[in-house]
């Protein structure tokens, strides 16, 4: 074939290729932008949605379905419902969570928490919307959070003198296999939220080292990923509201406040303006847990979604 020949060849065969119609070419997918939710219970998620039993769940009062009528935020929660009373899914939102033997996906809706079913909420269901309204791709989440759990001992990262955590072994593992569920979709790490303390808080010695192990975390994370800048948010073990001056808790957000500032691309978020009292909870008496309140849980979700498009648009 002549080279005027052959150029003439490629410009017809250019020119059909073109006229065929669009679902007959291979269309190229967006990469998934994944975002990484790690902790302990309160990751996990404690938030009613809708027990109102007088005696265990003080009448459903800051439950969810009570906050979206009667809560400061009930009119930045309205989105979570539909006109015809059921939970919003979406459809641009995935979630996976292992919880003991069973993994649970799908669609991102209440209920992706350590009960199964539907009764509670976590930080992921906001968390989700946030990012899932920022982006046109497709998101997922994948959560592993035990609780009951420390950074001193459980999750103990490599970098940190002595034995390794199990549940950092174990973390890695699950975020590896649910990026393994992906088989040949094109995806981006997009984000690491980290929401954890209480068993670290109760406990002089793993509050003295909590920032080392906080930057460790972050160094050996970025590191299993090769993903040396990986955004980075941590969430304020806000419980309680405002600490007492000299308390275990003031002690604790401060170590968490000092390991945050030395991990670059990182954000600490405050939350312990987002804390409701026991009367207006449904779980008076855990306070461990935000009191079980929904809209604690919904606006720590809020925040830490807003930090992590602060990091990303940075």
């Amino acid at each position: 074939m002549s080279p005027i020949m052959n150029r003439s060849f490629f410009i017809t065969l250019f020119a059909l290729l073109s006229m065929l119609p669009a679902e007959n070419c291979p269309a190229q997918q967006p990469p998934t932008k994944v975002f990484l939710l790690a902790g302990q219970s309160n990751m996990q998620g404690q938030g009613v949605v809708q027990m109102d039993d007088p005696k265990n769940y003080n009448g459903g009062k800051g439950n969810l379905v009570w906050s979206m009528k009667h809560s400061a935020s009930k009119d930045q929660m309205q989105h979570l419902r539909s006109a015809n009373g059921k939970w919003v899914v979406r459809d641009d939102v995935q979630i996976r969570y292992r919880f003991r033997d069973k993994v649970r996906q799908g669609q991102l809706t209440v209920g992706y928490t350590g009960y199964g079913g539907s009764s509670h909420i976590g930080p992921e269901l906001q968390f989700g919307h946030v990012v899932g309204n920022r982006f046109d791709e497709p998101v997922l989440l994948i959560k592993t959070a035990w609780g009951g759990k420390s950074l001193h001992v459980d999750f103990r990262p490599p970098s940190s003198s002595g034995q390794t955590g199990p549940y950092y072994t174990q973390m890695i593992a699950e975020i590896h296999e649910a990026l393994a569920a992906l088989e040949e979709r094109p995806y981006e790490l997009a984000g690491f939220v980290w929401m954890q303390g209480w068993n670290d808080m109760v406990s002089k010695p793993a509050t003295a080292e909590y920032d080392e192990n906080l930057v460790n975390l972050a160094k050996d994370l970025r590191s299993e990923f090769k993903s040396l800048n990986l955004p980075f948010v941590i969430g304020e073990l806000g419980n309680g509201g405002p600490a007492k001056d000299g308390s275990r808790m003031q002690k604790f957000r401060e170590a968490q406040q000092r390991g945050s500032q030395q991990i670059t691309n990182a954000k600490f978020v405050v939350t312990h303006s987002f804390a409701r009292s026991a009367q207006l909870s449904p779980n008076r008496g855990h306070g461990h847990h935000w009191f079980g309140n929904a809209e604690s849980y919904f606006l720590v979700g809020d925040a830490l979604g807003e930090a992590m498009l602060e990091l990303l648009n940075d």
